[in-house]
């Protein structure tokens, strides 16, 4: 006798979760032959000299598990980092951890951190991976939208979101999707309104070397009082032009990265061996993430120009890869329709700003990734052109 599938399954852990909008919209993109800007990941290959110090860590043998917290080789660097861009200097021991990419960081955070019941806040529009994590650890997800239009926190709101139940607040700065980026005075404002409460913090910095016009990244690090209380995820991933690898880290304090390694050794345990060491030796040059920014604000400025172009209205870029547009000029239609117009009739996939709510507010913007080559960025422009008001 056999039993209905359906029924075997039960209820789902993820009820409301289907396929990620950036996987419907590559498909979308692939099957029109569509440019794709939609899904964050470069079209360029890395640094040559990454791909050789891989090799070499492969060749000299490093092929068997590495430590479950990661080589310690790569977690020195990361320690020098951080010390270097933001003044704290995490013990490289104790209090940094190698992960399967920034996603597996923060699921293992909440994970580690957050208890059923128990509320995490997160400051909408934000990153997909958000709520699913918050769900399976039995959290309740408090969301606090940032000012629309301008994405800028809103700090009443979210002081008045903050309860003794709030065990949790994840922000992201440089944010995706909206491109902006945390100041300093606001990441201040941040600790003074956590000072009085026991909430902890997740800080998603994957961007975190991709802010322009000589703006500094203001990171939790460099804030002591938060600090103590943070747990910062980062990606080489984007860094690196290496999305594929899924190689990322996680730096907190000795006591959250004790919870957090109870986590991750039963999640993954450990992180490709030879990346981490070719990781290692890349990394002993600052000026192969020193150059980050530079080499995006190039993109991002021909991004804008070509655009600047078309009836799509520009909003502001001060950080990560992304150009967000306002479309209101050209259409009606609902931000996801608009994007399936847009890849089948004009050629270029983007993804909608609702995709990145759980119950979107009325608006016309969509969100486009200029981490491409310019023949790449110079042809989706060609095709934008043709829109008319």
């Amino acid at each position: 006798m056999t039993s209905d599938i359906d029924t075997l399954v039960g209820a789902s852990r993820l009820p409301a979760v289907g396929t990620t909008i950036f996987t419907v919209m590559s498909a979308l993109a692939a099957r029109t032959g569509a440019i794709n800007l939609g899904q964050g990941f470069p079209d360029f290959d890395c640094d040559p000299a990454l791909v050789d110090a891989v090799a070499a860590a492969m060749r000299a043998g490093h092929n068997q598990y590495p430590p479950m917290t990661g080589v310690p080789a790569l977690r020195q660097a990361v320690s020098d980092k951080i010390a270097l861009t933001t003044g704290r200097r995490y013990d490289a021991d104790s209090e940094i951890t190698i992960t399967a990419g920034a996603t597996q960081g923060i699921l293992s955070t909440v994970l580690a951190l957050v208890h059923p019941g128990d509320d995490v806040v997160v400051l909408e529009p934000c990153y997909d991976s958000y709520g699913p994590s918050i769900t399976l650890a039995g959290g309740n997800t408090i969301r606090v939208p940032l000012t629309p239009g301008t994405w800028r926190p809103d700090f009443d709101a979210l002081a008045k979101a903050l309860t003794p139940r709030t065990r949790l607040v994840i922000v992201n700065t440089p944010h995706n999707p909206s491109g902006t980026v945390w100041t300093a005075d606001e990441m201040a404002r941040f600790a003074a309104l956590l000072a009085p409460t026991r909430a902890l913090v997740l800080s998603d910095e994957v961007y975190e070397h991709m802010v322009f016009d000589g703006v500094a990244h203001a990171s939790v690090s460099a804030i002591p009082e938060l600090a103590e209380r943070s747990v910062v995820v980062s990606s080489f991933g984007k860094t690196f032009h290496v999305t594929g690898w899924k190689v990322g880290y996680v730096a907190a304090p000795a006591a959250l990265m004790r919870e957090f390694r109870k986590v991750h050794q039963f999640n993954v345990f450990t992180v490709n061996a030879p990346m981490q060491h070719g990781i290692a030796a890349f990394l002993a040059d600052p000026s192969h993430w020193q150059s980050l920014a530079p080499f995006y604000q190039a993109r991002r400025d021909r991004f804008r120009a070509g655009l600047a172009a078309t009836p799509l209205t520009l909003l502001p870029c001060e950080g990560t890869y992304f150009q967000c547009v306002d479309y209101s000029a050209l259409s009606d239609k609902s931000d996801l329709a608009f994007c399936e117009w847009l890849a089948t009739e004009v050629g270029v996939a983007a993804i909608p700003m609702s995709a990145f709510y759980d119950q979107a507010p009325d608006m016309r913007v969509i969100r486009f990734c200029f981490a491409k080559k310019e023949a790449t960025l110079d042809e989706a422009l060609r095709r934008l052109r043709a829109l008319k008001a």
